[in-house]
């Protein structure tokens, strides 16, 4: 009688911890949440730079670089990396290596660039838009 009251009360305890844990999408995993790191450069951006721009102007564009090398101010270096969380994998965001953009000045003003070519497309960690346009395509 007592190894069939024992049995009965770890049955309803195990199902009830099975209740109680089935409502978790992530059951027995871990939240990561996204992890973006460094200056979001895209190609849009990239494409934006022009030889003979100022350093304002290439701050407006791609935004305050990541390094200022103090011992040589003429190069800026923007870095990003992007590591999707648990959601961005499921939706099938991939993750973004290192990449950099090195920008140099000479005389005040954009001698070159180089690394633009590896920027990603568009901002891995930002949303599709579900706004529509007039005919009703994606924007």
């Amino acid at each position: 009688m007592q190894n069939m009251l024992r049995l009965t009360a770890t049955l309803l305890a195990g199902l009830f911890a099975v209740v109680a844990l089935s409502g978790c999408g992530n059951f027995l995993r871990v939240y990561k949440a996204d992890l973006d790191q460094g200056n979001v450069v895209t190609k849009e951006m990239v494409d934006k730079l022009k030889p003979g721009m100022t350093p304002s102007q290439v701050r407006y564009v791609l935004g305050t670089p990541m390094i200022t090398d103090t011992l040589n101010p003429k190069r800026w270096d923007y870095l990003y990396a992007y590591v999707p969380g648990t959601y961005a994998r499921k939706a099938n965001l991939q993750p973004v290596d290192n990449r950099r953009l090195t920008v140099w000045f000479d005389n005040g003003v954009l001698s070159k660039f180089e690394g633009g070519e590896q920027m990603p497309e568009k901002n891995p960690s930002a949303p599709e838009s579900r706004d529509k346009g007039i005919s009703g395509e994606a924007l």
